[in-house]
C-alpha cells in the first residue's frame, strides 16, 4: 500500500472499438489497410488531444507501428450552444429532454455526420456514432489515421516516476502519439470541435488519499479515527430521515465514470459482509467503454473505482449501479461520459478522476492538447443536465495547489473537469474532535473545517522532521478549491451569491517562475510563513467547489479492496474521491424521495443557499483554522472557495425540491 495515493497515474487499457449495445449506431466497416489516395488539398487544422510533447522527458523510439490499432474520438460542435447553456443555467425550466430530442436540437445533423464518416471510411476507419450526435468514436490503425489526419505518429517512452512528496510512483510507460497538428478537409473540419485519442498515454489522476507514512521511529497511534462508513456520512449530513422514510434509491441508477477496472465481488462483499446492509440483487453492471480499463490492479487505480461503487451504492442500497470502465486516455474519459449520456440510464453520474488546469494550459501552449478539450467535456455535461442527469466530480486533493500534483508547479490551480460550470464540484472537509496522529501526538479540531493539512504541520518535530517548511511542502494536501483560469462564471453563481470575494491565508507563497510546457511561465517554489494573516482578494471566472463533505483521511473512511497488499480492509482513506460518489448516492435517494430526477443541482443549490432556511452549513470561519492551504471563509459570506456553499443537509435539500 502506498502512503499517499493522491496522484497515481493509471495504466492504459487496450485500444479497441466500443460496443455498448442499444446506444450507438455502427457505420462503415472499413478495411485494415489505409487507402492510398492523398488527403484532400483543402484542409484546415483541428484541435487534437494530448500529444507526447506534453509528457516530460518523453523519449522518441521511432515511428509507431503502422498496424497498431487505435480508438480516436471526434467530438462535434453542439448546435444552439448558447440556448442550451441558458436553459441549463436556469434549471431547465422547459423540463428534461430525451436523448433523441437533445440530438435533434443540439447534435450535428445526419448529413454533416455522414460527411465525416464517409471521409473516414475512405481511409478504412470505422465510425460509431453516439446517440447524442455529438461524439463519433472511431477505430483504425496508426497508418490509417496518419493518412487521414496528416500526421506521423511515433512510439515514445516516458521514464519511471519515483514516489516523492506524498505522490505515488509510476513505472516507465511506452506509448504512441503525435505532436503534429491534425488536419481535415474544410467541410469536415467545420463540425469538429476536438479530436481526442491520438495517444494512449495515461493522463488521468484519481482523487483518493491515504493517511501519510510516518517518519522512521515514529509509532502510529493505537486508535485511529479514519474508520468511518457510509452510515456515518448519512448520519452527519441529514440523509437518515430520507432513508428511514423508505427512500433508498429505488427506481434510480447511479453511473460511475472511471479509468480503472474493478471486481464486482469487492463491492458486494463490502455491502453484505462488512456493512451488513441489504441491497438490491443483481444491481451492479460493469460496462467497458473503448475496450475497457485493463486488468484490475492497485497500481492502475482499481481501488478508486471500488470505493466509488462501495460508497454510492451503500448510501442508495436499492439503486442500480453502472460502472463505465474506460481506458485512461483523453478519448476514453470523454467517451465514458458520452456513453452515460447517450444511454441516459443513470439519473446521477459521478467521477473521481481529473488533472489540473495548469496541466491542460501547458499542453495547449505546446500544441499537444486540444484548445477545446475543456469545452468538449462542457458539451457532455450540458447534455447530462438537459436530460435530467445529475453529475458530480471530485475537486482534487492538493488544496489550493492542484497543479503541484501533476505539472509540479506551485501555482494556485483547480482541477478539470470539475471546473466545468455544468457539473457539481465536490470539495472536502475535516471533521471536528480529537484526532490521534501518532503515539503521543494528537490534534483538536473544534468544528468542521475546510480540509487542509496545515492543522498537521505544527507537529513536524514530533513526527521526526527538523523543518516545518520541509514537512509542509511534503504534505500539501487538502480539498480542491479556487477559481478557474479559463471556465467562465456561470450565472447561477453571481445571481444568488457573491462568490468572487475571497479571504486567504498564505502559508505557501508561490515564487521562482520558470517556463513549463509551451513556454508557460509558472512558479516552481514556495516561500513559507508559519503564521500567515488573513488577506482579502477578488477572483474571477468559475469558482469551485460547489459543496463539501468529510474528505480528510485522518477523519476518513474504511475501504475494502481485494488488491490491497497487507489486508483487504483498510482504514484511513479519504480524498474528494469519497465526496463525489457520496453526493451521487445521496442524490439518488432524493430522486426516489421526490419521485423524479432533480437533475443538474447547481442552479438550485445556489438558489436554496441564498434563502433564509438554507440546507447548507456555511463554513465561514476566517483564518488558519478553516482553509484548504490558502482559501478560507469570510464572515457573513455564504460561499468559501475552500468549501463552496458548505456541507449539506439532505433532508432539508429534499424538502426544498418538494416545494
Amino acid at each position: 500500500m502506498k502512503p499517499i495515493v493522491w496522484a497515481s497515474r493509471r495504466q492504459a487499457g487496450a485500444i479497441v472499438a466500443i460496443g455498448t449495445a442499444g446506444s450507438l449506431l455502427l457505420l462503415g466497416a472499413g478495411s485494415a489497410v489505409a487507402a492510398t489516395h492523398p488527403p484532400s488539398p483543402a484542409r484546415v487544422a483541428v484541435p487534437q488531444g494530448i500529444g507526447p510533447a506534453a509528457i516530460k522527458s518523453a523519449q522518441a523510439l521511432g515511428p509507431a507501428a503502422l498496424t497498431t490499432r487505435e480508438t480516436v474520438s471526434f467530438v462535434l460542435k453542439a448546435r444552439d450552444l448558447s440556448g442550451l447553456e441558458a436553459s441549463v443555467n436556469s434549471g431547465t425550466p422547459g423540463g428534461h429532454v430525451s436523448v433523441g430530442a437533445f440530438a435533434s436540437k443540439h447534435g450535428q445533423t445526419p448529413a454533416s455526420i455522414s460527411t465525416l464518416t464517409a471521409f473516414l471510411t475512405g481511409f478504412g476507419i470505422t465510425s460509431t456514432v453516439h446517440a447524442d450526435d455529438l461524439d463519433v468514436t472511431t477505430t483504425g490503425t496508426v497508418a490509417q489515421y496518419n493518412a487521414a489526419l496528416g500526421v506521423n505518429q511515433k512510439a515514445l517512452r516516458a521514464p519511471a516516476v519515483p514516489a516523492s512528496a506524498g505522490r505515488a510512483g509510476r513505472p516507465a510507460v511506452v506509448f504512441h502519439g503525435t505532436a503534429q497538428p491534425t488536419t481535415l478537409p474544410a467541410p469536415v473540419a467545420s463540425i469538429v470541435l476536438s479530436i481526442l485519442g491520438l495517444t494512449n498515454y495515461p493522463a488521468g489522476f484519481s482523487q483518493a488519499v491515504h493517511v501519510p507514512a510516518l517518519a522512521r521511529g515514529v509509532r502510529p497511534a493505537a486508535t485511529q479515527k479514519g474508520n468511518l462508513t457510509p452510515a456515518s456520512f448519512a448520519s452527519r449530513y441529514g440523509l437518515n430521515p430520507l432513508l428511514k422514510a423508505g427512500a433508498k434509491g429505488q427506481g434510480q441508477t447511479i453511473g460511475i465514470v472511471t479509468l480503472a477496472s474493478m471486481r464486482a465481488s469487492d463491492a458486494t462483499h463490502f455491502w453484505s459482509s462488512i456493512l451488513k446492509i441489504k441491497t438490491k440483487a443483481n444491481r451492479l453492471t460493469l460496462t467497458p467503454v473503448d475496450g475497457g480499463s485493463g486488468p484490475v490492479s492497485d497500481a492502475s487505480g482499481s481501488g478508486e473505482t471500488t470505493l466509488d461503487v462501495e460508497q454510492s451504492g451503500a448510501l442508495a442500497p436499492q439503486a442500480n449501479v453502472i460502472v463505465y470502465q474506460a481506458p485512461n486516455t483523453d478519448a476514453g474519459f470523454l467517451d465514458a461520459f458520452a456513453t452515460a449520456a447517450s444511454q441516459n440510464k443513470a439519473s446521477v453520474v459521478s467521477s473521481s478522476w481529473g488533472e489540473s488546469e495548469d496541466e491542460i494550459r501547458t499542453s495547449i501552449a505546446m500544441g499537444t492538447e486540444s484548445s477545446t478539450y475543456a469545452q468538449a467535456f462542457d458539451e457532455i455535461f450540458l447534455e447530462l443536465a438537459a436530460q435530467g442527469q445529475s453529475s458530480f466530480i471530485a475537486a482534487g486533493d492538493s488544496g489550493a495547489y492542484d497543479a503541484h500534483a501533476d505539472v509540479g508547479s506551485t501555482d494556485r490551480a483547480i482541477d478539470n473537469p470539475g471546473d466545468s460550470p455544468w457539473t457539481t464540484d465536490a470539495g472536502g472537509t475535516t471533521l471536528p474532535g480529537t484526532i490521534p496522529v501518532a503515539q503521543g501526538v494528537s490534534n483538536v479540531i473544534r468544528s468542521e473545517r475546510a480540509w487542509g493539512w496545515d492543522w498537521l504541520w505544527t507537529d513536524f518535530r514530533k513526527l521526526g522532521f527538523t523543518s516545518e517548511h520541509t514537512f509542509a511542502v511534503q504534505n500539501v494536501a487538502g480539498g480542491g478549491g479556487g477559481f478557474s483560469s479559463f471556465e467562465p462564471t456561470p450565472g447561477y453563481q453571481t445571481k444568488y451569491l457573491n462568490v468572487h470575494q475571497f479571504a486567504g491565508v498564505q502559508y505557501l507563497k508561490p515564487t521562482t517562475p520558470k517556463k513549463y510546457g509551451g513556454g508557460v511561465l509558472l512558479p516552481s517554489r514556495w516561500t513559507f510563513t508559519a503564521h500567515p494573516k488573513v488577506s482579502l482578494g477578488t477572483g474571477t471566472r468559475r469558482a469551485v467547489p460547489d459543496v463539501s463533505a468529510d474528505a480528510d483521511p485522518f477523519t476518513g473512511y474504511e475501504e475494502y479492496f481485494s488488491g490491497f497488499s497487507g489486508g483487504h480492509l483498510q482504514d484511513g482513506w479519504g480524498g474528494t474521491s469519497f465526496v463525489a460518489p457520496q453526493l451521487a448516492g445521496a442524490t439518488a435517494v432524493i430522486d426516489s424521495d421526490v419521485h423524479r430526477r432533480v437533475g443538474f443541482l447547481n442552479p438550485w443549490l445556489y438558489h436554496f443557499a441564498a434563502a433564509k432556511n438554507s440546507p447548507f452549513t456555511s463554513l465561514g470561519a476566517s483564518g488558519t483554522t478553516n482553509d484548504n492551504l490558502f482559501y478560507t471563509g469570510r464572515h457573513g459570506y455564504r460561499f468559501n472557495p475552500g468549501t463552496g456553499l458548505g456541507t449539506p443537509n439532505f433532508a432539508k435539500l429534499a424538502a426544498d425540491f418538494r416545494k
